[in-house]
């Protein structure tokens, strides 16, 4: 029977359970014609379009990660784990969070940095 490296896993969940709310996020954002004021010119596309990318990038290099340094069952029940709670994990920001710039930018900049701490600890 093999242990589970606790470290490692809390950074899995952690980056995927932020990927997940990103992914909440900035789905609220589309189509275009629902975005806030903020995020409706060319400024707010570069915004939502990078931080999609780096959020993808990041999701990917945390699953990499997590499979190589993880037995499968950890991968999968803790993934899923955050994956279902995300939305009950996203209720109690404020509107003005979700619905703007910062939402999108705190959540991709959270699973980037996390994604980057555990493919370093790894």
């Amino acid at each position: 029977m093999t242990t589970v490296p606790w470290i490692e896993l809390a950074l899995f969940m952690s980056g995927m359970g932020l990927s997940a709310l990103y992914g909440l996020t900035v789905s609220g954002h589309f189509p275009a014609e629902f975005r806030a004021d903020a995020l409706k010119g060319s400024a707010g596309a570069v915004v939502i379009w990078g931080t999609i990318v780096m959020t993808g990038a990041a999701a990917a290099v945390t699953l990499i990660v997590g499979w190589m340094v993880l037995p499968w069952y950890a991968v999968v029940i803790g993934g899923g784990a955050v994956l279902l709670a995300a939305p009950v994990l996203l209720r109690p920001f404020p509107d003005w969070f979700v619905n703007g710039r910062a939402g999108v930018l705190s959540f991709a900049i959270g699973a980037t940095v996390t994604a980057i701490v555990m493919w370093a600890a790894a």
